[in-house]
C-alpha cells in the first residue's frame, strides 16, 4: 500500500487506527542524547499532524546492555500514543505512532529524519481495524 492511496483506503476500509514505525540510521548523536530536544521533537511532531498531547511527554534515560541503552519517550496523544527509542550505540532512532485520527506516515518520517539529521530510514505502517 503506497501512502498515495493510504487515506483513501484508511476511509475506504473504515480502519479503526493506523500504526506507523520510522526507524532512522545513523543520527545526530548530540540530538539522540537531550532529553530537552526529544520532548521538542515530540511537540512539534504532533503539532504538525495535528495530534493533541495528553499529559507530559516522558523520556527516560536507561539501559545496563550497550546495545538498548539510551533515552525511551512516551507521549500520551488524545487518539492513542506516540513512543520511541534513541539507542546511543548506533545513533538509531525507533519510532512509533499509533493513532485512530489519519495522519501521514510520510510526513512523520520526513519529519524526524530531518529533525534527528538522519542519513536514512525505514518506514513501515499497518491499518488497524
Amino acid at each position: 500500500m503506497e501512502t498515495d492511496n493510504l487515506m483513501e483506503t484508511y476511509e475506504n476500509e473504515k480502519a479503526w487506527g493506523l500504526l506507523s514505525s520510522v526507524d532512522l540510521h545513523f543520527c545526530n548523536s548530540d540530538t539522540i542524547r537531550d532529553a530537552d530536544k526529544i520532548r521538542q521533537f515530540v511537540v512539534e511532531l504532533c503539532e504538525l499532524i495535528d495530534m493533541k498531547r495528553f499529559g507530559e511527554c516522558v523520556v527516560v534515560n536507561f539501559g545496563e546492555d550497550e546495545k538498548v541503552a539510551g533515552f525511551s519517550m512516551t507521549q500520551l496523544i488524545e487518539t492513542s500514543l506516540i513512543s520511541g527509542h534513541f539507542a546511543n550505540l548506533t545513533n538509531t532512532v525507533y519510532l512509533d505512532i499509533f493513532s485512530c485520527k489519519y495522519y501521514d506516515p510520510e510526513i512523520v518520517a520526513e519529519f524526524a529524519k530531518k529533525f534527528f539529521e538522519a542519513k536514512d530510514y525505514n518506514l513501515n505502517y499497518i491499518l488497524r481495524k
